[in-house]
């Protein structure tokens, strides 16, 4: 079969995978979103299913006034004796932790922190002993990937942490995750920064604590220097086998908006790029070492990508997400309508306004919505972040009710249309493609436009480093926003 690249689409990044009980299951960042840390769920690798969150309790992570690009970061899965592991960063308090649970369907524990620094961290098991690394700084003050042993009940140090890999010299060394393949321990990692220098590197050793032996080819996988393409910032990777024995990378990676247009505001993705062992038993990827759009592998099976969105065929609680805190007092949500009540706080605060979002999947489509509003402000947004948004929303005046056009890019916050309302209620349509957001505001069956923002300003390169734009929900001040007849269509 053929599959395309990437195979999980929008705002998912730093994947982790790890197979059990027949299935295999990824994990990925989520920052300053709630719930934490998105839980899919797959039988062929291509194929990915979000079936829930990790971090679903208030009390397994902290994102109180977490700005754009902080709390949850890259997540690690692992599975060891009929448990599952997850383990992560909470940047908020800056310390590592990991949380479990014995059924991949139900409620996980609360966190069980690792007193060792750094971000990045992974778990590895071995012979009823567990490992923790991560990149940062050893007990001797030497950097690199740390790792020492611990007590896998506690989260307690049973051993110092040693540094056991500088990498190859590229900056920004992260993502370690370590793997016994015969006779060799494998430890990867990324270089680089995950922009358009990402890369995957790796060594290998015949003991856990190393030395270890960088791979002569390296970087084992890398778009940086594939250009023009529209792949790019390939990194962050885990390495995986399929039931065959068949060797992948699943990693990050982005698409920027135009082969000459170095902007990308999707987020990192998600792609699966086929590896293969050689007779010295060194790992590399074909096509130079790089990730390609398509691959031809063994199976009968389709690939298969959502392109519809609906209230009806997605979950409030699994395909939507919440700004840090979600107070359920302001939430009414069903299969046919979104009730939300607005507070003082907007989505230009680092607080937890009323807002719930859907991460934007393609570069082209369009998404409509229907919105009766008593009181205040509420509309859709084009959210990266606090700082750069687009919005389009009804708001209460004087005269009665407008449909407004604002932008928000940094400290500039610009009215860009405004257009007086027969009454309170009416739909709000967003057409995008690769370069544009075109907005219009739809009452008793007469479309205005109000004009445009253009997408680059919501970019990584220009916005958030770590996060890609959603489409949010939002109400403010003393609101009741009713939606309905939601719809987001991708071209694709």
């Amino acid at each position: 079969m053929k599959y395309r690249n990437p195979i999980v689409r929008g705002f998912y990044p730093d994947p982790s995978v790890c197979f059990a009980n027949g299935k295999f299951y990824m994990v990925t960042s989520s920052f300053q979103y709630f719930p934490g840390v998105p839980l899919f769920e797959s039988e062929d690798l291509v194929n990915w299913k979000q079936i829930g969150h990790i971090l679903t309790r208030h009390s397994q992570i902290e994102l109180k006034g977490v700005p754009d690009s902080g709390g949850v970061f890259a997540p690690t899965i692992r599975y060891n004796n009929g448990r599952f592991y997850m383990v992560t960063t909470n940047d908020t308090l800056h310390k590592n932790f990991y949380v479990y649970t014995d059924d991949i369907n139900s409620e996980w524990s609360e966190p069980v922190f690792v007193d060792q620094d750094g971000i990045d961290p992974s778990l590895y098991f071995e012979d009823e002993r567990a490992y923790f690394m991560s990149n940062g700084t050893d007990d001797y003050g030497k950097n690199g990937v740390v790792q020492c042993e611990i007590d896998i009940r506690t989260g307690k140090k049973l051993s110092e942490s040693r540094c056991i890999w500088n990498g190859t010299g590229g900056r920004y060394l992260e993502s370690p995750h370590l793997y016994k393949i015969g006779d060799f321990y494998y430890l990867m990692a990324a270089e680089g920064g995950t922009e358009y220098g990402h890369m995957i590197t790796y060594a290998r050793g015949k003991s856990i604590w190393g030395p270890f032996e960088g791979y002569a080819l390296n970087p084992v996988l890398t778009n940086k220097n594939k250009a023009p393409y529209i792949i790019q910032g390939i990194g962050h990777g885990d390495l995986i086998s399929d039931q065959k024995g068949n060797w992948y990378i699943l990693s990050l990676g982005f698409r920027q908006m135009h082969m000459w247009m170095p902007y990308h505001y999707l987020g990192r993705e998600v792609f699966l790029t086929p590896v293969k062992f050689d007779e010295n038993g060194w790992f590399y990827a074909e096509n130079g070492g790089t990730t390609e759009e398509f691959y031809e592998i063994n199976g009968s099976f389709e690939q298969y990508f959502q392109n519809i969105f609906t209230f009806d065929n997605t979950k409030s609680d699994i395909d939507w997400c919440f700004l840090r805190d979600r107070h359920d007092e302001n939430y009414e949500l069903s299969n046919d309508k979104f009730t939300l009540k607005g507070t003082d706080i907007t989505i230009d605060d680092t607080a937890s306004p009323t807002f719930v979002a859907l991460r934007q999947r393609d570069f082209c489509g369009k998404l409509s919505c229907r919105l009766r509003l008593s009181g205040g402000i509420a509309g859709i947004t084009v959210y990266m972040c606090e700082h750069e948004h687009y919005d389009i929303m009804l708001s209460e005046s004087e005269n009665g009710y407008n449909a407004v056009l604002k932008l928000n890019i940094g400290n500039i916050r610009h009215i860009e249309n405004t257009l007086q309302l027969e009454s309170n209620e009416a739909e709000l349509e967003i057409v995008f493609d690769n370069f544009n957001y075109k907005f219009a505001v739809i009452e008793n069956k007469k479309r205005s436009e109000l004009g445009y923002g253009m997408a680059k300003y919501l970019s990584s390169e220009i916005s958030s480093p770590f996060t890609g734009v959603v489409f949010g929900l939002f109400a403010q001040g003393k609101s009741t926003a009713e939606f309905t007849q939601f719809r987001c269509e991708y071209n694709s």
